[in-house]
This record gives structure tokens, sequence and C-alpha cells, in this order.
């Protein structure tokens, strides 16, 4: 299996290099692409050292099975046509090819059998906050269809990458040392001691575009007519995204039913002891897989509704996992 990440040393390439390696995937050589600026960098993988090569327009996907791109949406878009050329299966971690027909947007715990249905070469990995929320419906669809989503999302600094991460925690020092300059570059305000309801660019109809996201990708990867109505907040936690999810649904679906879905599904680890304070935190979802879901309770505004709490690292399940995941489905069904 000769495999590639486009974007290595960004966030969600390191992610991928982590991953790869601690989940053991089957891989007999491994080439990293990224910028100009990112050519030359050295990263160890099973502790032999990969230099990264500049991306160009070249044969260099020649013979490689899957290429996983993490390099943001315009560098998709100019370069997918060098990656599948020979038959690469590019599975994309940007927003550039999630709402085209042709292409499969997958997270493997629900609509796995999409993914090998692409003419194109191309999957689709979902946006993260979109990943973490359908992994919790899924279960639930399958008790009763959903009408209905309501959702407020906390979503951290990770979401942003690495300088972003970096930028929090500089601004945090310089707070704690009571300097005055503090440097905004990758949000729109100051993230320290702060929220910020603006993640992405505002649409016209009040919407972000992060928001829609979460909207159009449910109903593309649930195959449904759902309504999904978003609130997407930046937050100063610097890996893991919360949500606050209020669902109506087209039959009630009692609170037991809906505790038993989430513990007997993939993918998912219920917290949901409030008597003794045990419910999920991005404090402690930080590097860990699965999605954990708390809060469960009934929504008392709607005979018909449901409200939890769901909490998933970004850099893991909410990006690079989902897409390593596509790949052993892919392994798995003998598709590649």
């Amino acid at each position: 299996m000769k495999v590639a990440i486009i974007g290595a040393s960004g966030a969600v390439g390191q992610e991928f290099l982590h991953i790869l390696e601690e989940r053991n995937f089957p891989i007999d050589e491994l080439l990293l692409f990224g910028s100009s600026r990112s050519a030359g960098n050295i990263y160890k993988f099973h502790d032999d050292p990969l230099i990264v090569h500049e991306l160009k327009y070249n044969n260099s996907f020649k013979n490689v099975d899957i290429a996983f791109t993490s390099a943001g949406a315009d560098i998709s878009i100019k370069f997918a046509k060098t990656i599948t050329k020979y038959g690469t299966i590019m599975i994309d971690n940007s927003s550039a090819f999630r709402m085209i027909s042709e292409v499969p947007l997958i997270i493997p715990e629900v609509n796995a059998e999409d993914a090998k249905k692409c003419p194109k070469r191309i999957i689709a990995n979902p946006n993260c906050s979109t990943i973490q929320m359908v992994i919790a419906l899924k279960p639930l669809e399958n008790i009763s269809h959903i009408k209905q989503i309501h959702v407020a999302t906390y979503q951290s600094a990770s979401g942003a990458g690495a300088a972003a991460m970096q930028e929090l925690l500089v601004q945090h020092k310089k707070l704690v040392n009571k300097c005055e300059k503090i440097k905004i570059n990758k949000f729109h305000y100051q993230l320290a001691y702060n929220l910020i309801p603006h993640i992405d660019v505002f649409m016209d109809n009040g919407y972000t575009k992060e928001e829609m996201k979460m909207h159009d990708e449910t109903r593309k990867i649930m195959h449904s007519d759902v309504n999904v109505s978003a609130t997407c907040v930046r937050v100063p936690v610097l890996r893991a995204h919360s949500e606050a999810v209020w669902i109506e649904t087209e039959h009630p679906i009692s609170l037991n039913e809906a505790r038993n879905a989430f513990e007997k599904a993939k993918g998912i680890v219920v917290q949901d002891d409030p008597k003794n304070e045990n419910y999920p935190m991005p404090l402690f979802a930080t590097a860990t897989d699965p999605i954990y879901v708390g809060r469960i309770r009934r929504d008392i505004s709607n005979p018909n509704g449901l409200s939890f709490w769901c909490v998933g690292d970004q850099l893991k399940k909410g990006a690079a996992l989902n897409a390593v995941q596509i790949a052993e489905y892919l392994i798995q069904e003998k598709f590649l």
C-alpha cells in the first residue's frame, strides 16, 4: 500500500502521521507533500525520517493508492486531477467537494457504503462539527426519523489550524503576564477569555458558511430531509469541539431507548451521570477517538423532543481519524 499525505506539516497532517502509526495502517511507502515553505521539513514515521516534498503538477502520485489531503480547499481543487489521474483515491479533508453529487461524503459509522460510489476517485471528509453531531444522531434516526435539529457548537481553536492554536496559547500567556499588545491574526477578535459567534463567512440568510455546512452536509450524509439550524461559536479551548443538540423526531423516543441506542452505537461513549457530575468535557476528550455523549434528557418544550451534549476531538474523529477510517473501510471491502 502506497500512501500520501498532502499538507503534512499542518495540524491535521501531523495528526494523520500519528493515527496511521498508532493504528498500524498497512503502508509499504508513505509520501509527504506540502507547500514550498514546508518542503524540506522532516518528520518521523515508525522511527523512519520522511522528508516533505513540494506539491507540484507532476507524476508523483503514480502508483499511490490513497492520498489524504488537508491543505485547504484551494489546493484540493487545483491538484485534484494531478492526484487522481492514475487512479489514486483522494480522501479530502477540505470543503472543496463535499456537496458535489458525484463525490461521496462519508462518516464510516453512518454511511460507509456510499464510499464505494466515487467516480471521480474523490471521497470527501465532512466538516468536523457535522461529523460528531451526525455520529450521535444516527442511532436515534434508526429509532424514529429526525425532523428538526437545533444545535449550538462550541468549537476549539484547532478548527482553524496549528497557527490558531499557537495564537490562543500566546494570547493567554501575554494576558497572564499583563502584556498590553495582543496579536490577532487567525480570528476576528481576541479568543483568549472570549467567545466569538462567527466561524467562516456570513451568508445572505444571516447564517455563516460553517452553520450552513451543518445543514447541507447532515442531509447529504443521512440521506434525509431533516432541517438543521446551527449557531457556531469559537471558544478558547485548544482542541475538541462541544455541541448542545436539540432534536424533534416523528415519534417520541424514551430516555431509555435513547441511552441504550447511544450505548450500542459504534464510536460513541456515553457519559451521562449528572448526579455524580459525570458528563463530557473537551479537556478530557482531547487526543481520544470516540464521540462522548451526555446530558441526555427530554426537551420539555416539545413532546417529540430530546436534548443532549456531545464532545469530540476535532483533529482526530473530526478530521484525520475519520479519513483514515474511510480508507480502512475501503481496504476491508477490497475496494482498493
